[in-house]
């Protein structure tokens, strides 16, 4: 699944606002890049997804980053699907979700079939959860 199209609204890229930790961000992935050095987070409040990757990849990485990481998306993407209309979307997805993407990233998504997918696992993870909120509110 490439997140384009109907499926932009789950790549890091959708520009939706984000509050964590105390600043507000213009998507998931500005508020993920943000936390590679919290000593910059500010500069990532007013960049879209785009350019706050860009920074990101210039900051001093924070020394635990890579234990991290995966922890802190999953947190900004739970709070970027409490938001009611996104999270009737990524209920409404059915079957696996894939990052596809041409860049080579196989850590959070799968490129030419191989990778490892955290992106589209975290997606799924929280899928299930608010599927059985729903449930049990229903």
């Amino acid at each position: 699944m490439i997140m384009r199209n109907e499926y932009y609204f789950l790549s890091n890229m959708y520009p939706c606002q984000i509050t964590y930790n105390g600043h507000t961000f213009k998507s998931s992935e500005s508020a993920f890049q943000a936390q590679k050095d919290i000593s910059r987070v500010s500069e990532f409040e007013a960049l879209d997804g785009r350019d706050a990757k860009r920074l990101g990849r210039k900051v001093k990485m924070r020394p635990d980053w890579e234990s991290v990481k995966l922890n802190i998306m999953e947190e900004i993407l739970r709070i970027k699907f409490s938001n009611s209309i996104l999270a009737e979307k990524l209920k409404a997805v059915k079957g696996p979700i894939v990052e596809e993407n041409t860049w080579h990233d196989t850590y959070w998504g799968v490129c030419n079939g191989i990778g490892e997918n955290h992106h589209g696992k975290l997606l799924e993870k929280i899928r299930a959860d608010l599927l059985k909120e729903g449930a049990n509110n229903g």
